[in-house]
This record gives structure tokens, sequence and C-alpha cells, in this order.
């Protein structure tokens, strides 16, 4: 008996080419902004006006912030969608879905749209974020592959 494993897995491309680099940017430059907070504030403090002054802890929360933002942009790389004979598991910036082949009336990627869709046999659909637009081959051949997990369950 042979078992043949047909998963599939795709990810944003581009996207991870960019938010990589501009989630490091972030906080390089928020540490480095941090390093130019000291001395006189030149803010009124518990009524003295220049009384008020940044400390460490200020140069610590700048940089806090700036690798909170640049996690926050890496968010953007968390899609990914996983096929295989029995279902799709789609995995968007918020949020996931785990769903039988069954329940999926069609796999659409429509002209303009910036992701790819399954259209649901309840007439909902689930973006796919992990096949973009702007991946165009990339995209085309990850919709391909679906459809054709989408046909085969159909046809068993």
């Amino acid at each position: 008996m042979t078992v043949m494993t047909t998963d599939v897995v795709f990810r944003p491309k581009k996207i991870r080419l960019v938010a990589a680099p501009v989630a490091a940017a972030v906080a390089i430059f928020f540490t480095v902004l941090s390093f130019g907070l000291h001395g006189q504030a030149g803010f009124e403090n518990a009524g003295q006006v220049g009384s008020g002054s940044f400390q460490r802890g200020d140069q610590a929360a700048m940089i806090g912030l700036g690798i909170l933002i640049g996690l926050g942009i890496l968010t953007f790389c968390r899609p990914r969608v996983r096929a295989d004979e029995q279902g799709v598991h789609v995995r968007n910036v918020v949020g996931g879905y785990d769903l039988p082949w069954t329940v999926v009336r069609a796999v659409r990627f429509d002209r303009n749209s910036a992701w790819a869709h399954l259209e649901l046999l309840d007439d909902e659909q689930v973006s796919i974020h992990a096949l973009q637009a702007v991946d165009k081959d990339y995209a085309v051949d990850g919709v391909r592959k679906l459809r054709a997990l989408h046909s085969a369950s159909q046809e068993a």
C-alpha cells in the first residue's frame, strides 16, 4: 500500500523580504533615539518649569517601544496556508482556519484582489493572506495546487 503525501505549504514571499529589514530598522531607530534622550526634558513636572528630565527608564522604554513595534511589523510574516488531501489550514495575520475540503466550494483569486480566497458552501469567504498578488507566479502556482487538491478531494 502506497501512501501519497501531497502536502503543500505556502508563505508570502515579498512581504517577508520587506518586513524583516523594516522591523530591524524601526528597532534600531528607536534605540538610537533613546540615547538622545538625556538631560532636561523642557517640560513642566510637578508644577516646576524645567524640572523634568529624561531618565534611564525613559531610554529603556523607548528601546522597548521600538522592539514592540518591530515585532508588530513581523506579524505580517505570519500568514501560511497548508493543504493536504483532507483539508486546508489557513493562518492569517490575525486568526486562522482549519477547514476540510468538503466545506470549500472553490479556491478563488479574482482580478484586482490582494490575495486568494476560499469560497465556502455557506457563501462565506476566507482570505488566504499567504497567497498575495504581489508574489505573482508564486501565488498563481499556490492557487493552482490548492485547486488541484480541492478537485482531487471532490472526486474521491
